[in-house]
C-alpha cells in the first residue's frame, strides 16, 4: 500500500483544515488508517484513527472535538478535518494504515505516507 498525504499549508489559528490520505493499492477497505503528527523536535504521536468500515473513530485528548476523522473507501481516501485550529497543531501530518483493529500505537501501523505540513500562526 502506498499512502499520499496532503491539504497542509500555512493557515492562521482559528482557521480550518481538511488533510487527504490517498492510497493505492488493493484492499484498502481492509486497513485501519491512522493520523499522526509530528512538531519539530518532538516524538510522532498520535491525532485520530478510523476503522476499516469508517464506524468506529478515536481521537487524542489533545483533538477531540475539534477534529474529525472519515473515510470513502470507493475512493481510497481517509479525510482529517481539523477544526479550531491551534498554534500547537503546527506539526508534519502523517497518515498510516494497518491490517487490522484500530489502534493509537503508532508501531503497530505497517505503512506511511509522507507526510504534510501544517502550520499554525498565531
Amino acid at each position: 500500500v502506498q499512502l499520499q498525504a496532503s491539504g497542509g499549508g500555512l493557515v492562521q489559528a482559528g482557521d480550518s483544515l481538511s488533510l487527504s490520505c490517498a492510497a493505492s493499492g488493493r484492499s484498502f477497505s481492509s486497513y485501519a488508517v491512522g493520523w499522526f503528527r509530528q512538531a519539530p523536535g518532538k516524538e510522532r504521536n498520535f491525532v485520530a484513527a478510523i476503522n476499516t468500515s469508517g464506524g468506529s473513530t478515536t481521537y487524542a485528548d489533545s483533538v477531540k472535538g475539534r477534529a474529525t476523522i472519515s473515510r470513502d473507501n470507493a475512493k481510497n481516501t481517509v479525510y482529517l478535518q481539523m477544526n479550531s485550529l491551534k498554534p500547537e497543531d503546527t506539526a508534519v501530518y502523517y497518515c498510516a494504515v494497518r491490517f487490522g483493529l484500530v489502534t493509537t500505537n503508532r508501531l503497530r501501523y505497517e505503512y506511511w505516507g509522507q507526510g504534510t505540513l501544517v502550520t499554525v500562526s498565531s
